[in-house]
């Protein structure tokens, strides 16, 4: 499945930004490189005509619940504006912001 199409499917740009404030400040967590990579690539997705990654190489590397979120994330874009909506909200209640991230532990052992 090509996810080329996912920037057509919101609102606004406020709508597309409250999205990838989500997969940037919940899902993507830098202490695991590989995962954020791909999260990140995603969230790239999300503004872009053309393919940053696919959903093939999201499944190998996002797994669990983060996988599960994104799966509903494109089943919502390509539905509503209010399934988005609604998957914005039930994001936040699941995925706390990540506040411990790499480079805070590497700084810390500097000090």
């Amino acid at each position: 499945m090509t996810l080329t199409d996912l920037g057509n499917g919101f609102r606004d740009d406020d709508q597309r930004r409250r999205v990838q404030a989500i997969v940037h400040d919940r899902l993507a967590d830098d202490r695991e490189p590989r995962e954020c990579r791909y999260l990140m690539r995603f969230w790239w997705q999300l503004s872009m005509p053309y393919q940053e990654v696919s959903m093939a190489q999201i499944s190998l590397n996002v797994r669990g619940p983060k996988l599960d979120v994104l799966e509903n994330l494109i089943s919502a874009i390509r539905t509503s504006h209010d399934e988005i909506d609604a998957w914005v909200a039930t994001a936040q209640e699941a995925f706390p912001v990540i506040q411990d991230r790499g480079f805070r532990s590497a700084s810390d052992s500097e000090s």
